[in-house]
């Protein structure tokens, strides 16, 4: 992945052409430029950031065609506890209203396979679905579960059932119970890669019951962070900014990224919870203590990029390419 090297983006200035109910609590925003000129290529996995008021930045997946040059596609599901962002889209956001966007940007990758096992939880379907119109050109072997709530509950069940048939599983707990994993799971399969989105406790459960299949095999989306990690060392630590050819100081209870930022360094954040990677910047020298939820084991190992707004330093010094 390549690190965050640059000043913040400014981002698109794209409008709200389509706003679409399409499950209880869930609606859908389709996005173009007000010009209708093309927008930027992404991949299925891909997110970008919505720019909704000053200090209120979220990210969505987006759920559209990679091969629709002219439409992004994002769905937000209403979260009365949340944090003010799909509130704000749900309350404020209608059809000819201009929003700004940044991105995309991709950390959840359709990696090529011969086949696939697509896990879906909830809201979790978005990502999911531009990864099944790819794999279904690529010709591969695949198939979804998709668990919610309710019936009602699940954006685009039927549009997807419509389209694949019976590669398509619609399983809402109130009528199936939970997600059969072991059933799915239980027997790892050779050359299958899972992909799986959702809340938290079935993605912890996916990757349990994934522990004995073969590396690299599993690929995970969360959109909140995972469990505390105690830290690897404790105590201040000193961070260079090669570029700037500023050194701060980072103190136990600030993060890099607010570290940085008092220096005067630009960087573009958003989630500060490790989620969205919009911070990510390469680490030139020493070793990162991470905490987010999007590195990989080997990418962790390799010690060359971090999530600033939630890692550390495992060493006395960290320089970074900012």
């Amino acid at each position: 992945m390549p690190g965050n090297t640059t000043a913040p983006e400014a981002g698109l200035d794209l409008v709200v052409v389509r706003r679409t109910d399409e499950a209880d609590g869930v609606v859908s925003l389709d996005l173009r430029r007000p010009d209708d000129a093309p927008l930027p290529a992404w991949t299925p996995g891909a997110h970008v950031d919505l720019v909704l008021a000053p200090g209120l930045v979220r990210q969505y997946s987006l759920c559209s065609s990679p091969e629709d040059a002219h439409v992004w596609r994002v769905a937000v599901l209403r979260e009365e506890e949340g944090r003010g962002g799909s509130l704000h889209v749900h309350d404020k956001l209608s059809e000819g209203d201009p929003v700004r966007v940044r991105g995309p940007r991709n950390h959840f990758p359709l990696e090529g396979a011969e086949k696939y096992l697509f896990i879906a939880g909830g809201i979790g379907i978005t990502p999911i679905v531009p990864m099944l119109e790819r794999a279904e050109r690529q010709g591969a072997a695949w198939e979804l579960v998709y668990g919610g709530r309710t019936l009602a509950s699940m954006a685009f069940r039927d549009a997807l059932v419509t389209r694949y048939g019976d590669r398509v599983r619609i399983r809402p707990e109130d009528v199936y119970g939970l997600l059969d994993l072991d059933a799915l799971l239980g027997t790892p399969r050779p050359g299958t890669h899972v992909y799986c989105c959702g809340p938290e406790p079935l993605l912890k459960a996916v990757e349990e019951r994934c522990a004995g299949w073969p590396a690299g095999t599993l690929h995970a989306e969360r959109f909140t962070p995972g469990e505390p990690q105690a830290p690897v060392r404790d105590g201040e630590f000193e961070v260079e900014l090669a570029q700037s050819g500023i050194t701060v100081t980072v103190p136990p209870d600030k993060s890099v990224l607010e570290a940085v930022e008092e220096a005067g360094a630009g960087v573009l954040s958003s989630c500060r919870e490790g989620t969205c990677g919009t911070c990510e910047t390469t680490v030139l020298e020493g070793t990162v203590d991470h905490r987010d939820s999007l590195l990989t084991a080997a990418e962790r190992e390799a010690h060359d990029t971090m999530m600033i707004c939630v890692s550390r330093a495992a060493c006395p010094r960290l320089v970074l390419d900012l």
